[in-house]
């Protein structure tokens, strides 16, 4: 019965698909920086595909718009908040954020290099692992919540302060084995569904599915807006549920397993201009 049902459903998402080619547009945010979003495959993606694509390509011409000025862009109400959060002092050490950083524009070129292995701690990082890390050893304040609110809107900051610069995750020497691991999930297919997230981000992206436009699920957007829940949703956010949506059970965000396919969807799109806070679907 299961598989018989995976197969009459599979069938069904087969049947709904329509070829939808992503848009021919350029991405000048604030009529000011121009940001990449296509581009030559890097070399590890070679037998894949021969271009990387971002996600805003897919979209809609208003929802394009909305991204292209700080001032349309919901998603932009969320790093001010976070730039809150970047100057108020906490825990037990009255630190902020700015205490050693200074301003939230000396961060530029942090996010394009994330996820990145960490030498001392000897693992794999997401940029939210590090900032809890200040929190916890530098701050002495209580760590946030993975996808929490305030999480996903420093994050956010962190990634507005660079936009236009270049996502490039290191997979080699010691993250090769996370990159490597997040590659086999990459590929498995999970769920009663059994879809890997290469079904439909590699395998059919261009095609529309009911009414979505299925993009190569690059994450050089994140955090993203989206308008069908309205708020900004962090890349593990998203993983859970496209996971969820397989019908498979799902890991938890901040999972070895969620940490391991961050540092290889993040690879997949080394070249793609950091665009966070993007505006999706």
């Amino acid at each position: 019965m299961k598989k018989f049902m995976s197969a009459v459903l599979v069938s069904t998402l087969s049947t709904t698909m329509v070829m939808a080619d992503p848009v021919d547009d350029t991405l000048i945010l604030n009529e000011e920086i121009t940001l990449v979003t296509r581009t030559a495959a890097p070399a590890h993606m070679a037998d894949a595909v021969d271009e990387i694509m971002s996600g805003w390509l897919f979209r809609g011409t208003e929802t394009r718009a909305m991204q292209m000025d700080d001032f349309d862009n919901p998603g932009m109400i969320f790093v001010e908040k976070g730039e809150d959060l970047w100057n108020t002092a906490e825990g037990s050490e009255g630190k902020s954020c700015a205490s050693c950083h200074n301003d939230s524009d000396s961060m530029a070129g942090v996010r394009p290099v994330y996820p990145k292995y960490n030498e001392a701690a000897g693992e794999v990082r997401t940029l939210e692992m590090q900032v809890n890390d200040c929190r916890e050893n530098r701050m002495g304040a209580e760590p946030w919540k993975y996808t929490g609110g305030d999480m996903t809107n420093m994050t956010a900051l962190l990634a507005s302060v660079s936009r236009g610069l270049p996502v490039n995750v290191a997979i080699d020497g010691p993250a090769q084995s996370t990159w490597e691991a997040g590659k086999e999930l990459y590929y498995t297919r999970t769920g009663q569904l059994e879809l890997a997230c290469a079904s439909c981000h590699e395998d059919n992206y261009g095609n529309m599915i009911r009414a979505d436009h299925l993009s190569q699920g690059q994450i050089n957007g994140f955090p993203t807006y989206r308008l069908k829940n309205t708020k900004l949703n962090s890349v593990h956010a998203r993983f859970k549920g496209c996971v969820r949506d397989t019908r498979a059970e799902t890991f938890k965000p901040g999972s070895d397993e969620f940490i391991a396919l961050e540092l290889y969807v993040a690879s997949r799109g080394n070249g793609l201009s950091v665009e966070g806070p993007s505006v999706r679907n």
